[in-house]
């Protein structure tokens, strides 16, 4: 061992920087029990209620569009729709705008591996919206290629999406957050690819990324807490949707099925109400965790 000074200094514990509240006296993180008086439908209704506006990302998705239709008929204020290329869902989100017209409901166009551009887009969402209190990471990328012909640059790609850039949208986030002293709540899109390895396709890119996404939704919880934002994540497990259809699939969508408890795959309605309840009053106790949706594929 080195007997520089500086080697020495580098050995020892840095102070952690001080947190503005501590968690135990901030009005941020304490209980917020439903008002008096209320009838049992309005209690039921005010449990699952999500209050404030919502960023969405990857917000041209079948998932992320599903999720936020949710949301909003749970309540949510406002909604912003991030994605690299938001056009190509115009015909859903021009539905949302009809079936919400009390709503406002912008999109951004958004690489969520631009730093720059993830703040411009919070900039423009709070001019909007006049505040953003939930983030919903949706945008991420699969890509099944066996591991001895993975480019360098295609690892990297699936990582600097499915983690760089959840981690950059939820830092924006958070940011913004504390410069409005008000809480939030951030939600990350895990996978059961975290929890177990797929069959029978190869990826270990995304594998790991989710799962590395997990350690962050960990970390993050822990650090933020202070400033009352909730960090949580959700595992789907296979969802029948476009991106899992074809006739290249069709072996793998029997051996899904085969794996899985429940004999079928999930469909994206079945993920909103796990999604509603850690962004919603019944999640206000949550935080750090990862909610399962996979019909119980994992107990195999």
């Amino acid at each position: 061992m080195s007997d520089d000074p500086e080697s020495r200094e580098s050995l020892k514990m840095r102070q952690l920087p001080e947190m503005v509240l501590s968690t135990a006296d901030n009005p941020l993180t304490a209980p917020r029990l439903p008002p008096e008086g209320l009838s049992a439908a309005q209690r039921a209704q005010h449990r699952f209620s999500v209050k404030g506006n919502v960023i969405v990302t990857g917000g041209a998705g079948t998932l992320a569009l599903e999720a936020a239709s949710a949301l909003l008929e749970h309540g949510a204020s406002g909604l912003a729709l991030w994605d690299l290329s938001p056009d190509q869902a115009l015909p859903a989100i021009t539905a949302l705008h009809k079936k919400f017209p009390d709503r406002r409901i912008i999109t951004e166009a958004v690489d969520v591996r631009d730093e720059a551009q993830i703040a411009s887009a919070i900039i423009d969402t709070v001019k909007v919206l006049g505040s953003v209190d939930i983030l919903c990471c949706f945008a991420g990328v699969v890509g099944c290629e066996p591991a001895l012909d993975m480019s360098a640059a295609n690892w990297r790609r699936t990582h600097d999406i499915n983690l760089t850039g959840s981690f950059l949208c939820a830092q924006a986030f958070a940011r913004q957050i504390q410069t409005q002293g008000t809480g939030g709540s951030i939600v990350f899109t895990a996978s059961i690819s975290a929890h177990h390895t797929n069959f029978p396709q190869p990826q270990a890119a995304y594998n790991s990324s989710k799962t590395a996404l997990l350690s962050l939704t960990k970390s993050l919880a822990a650090e933020w807490a202070a400033l009352g934002i909730r960090v949580n994540a959700l595992s789907p497990g296979y969802m029948d949707t476009i991106l899992n259809e074809g006739e290249g699939l069709e072996r793998a969508r029997k051996e899904w099925n085969r794996r899985n408890p429940m004999g079928r795959m999930g469909v994206p309605w079945e993920l909103t109400g796990p999604l509603v309840m850690l962004v919603s009053e019944a999640g206000r106790y949550v935080n750090g965790t990862d909610v399962i949706v996979d019909g119980g594929a994992m107990v195999f």
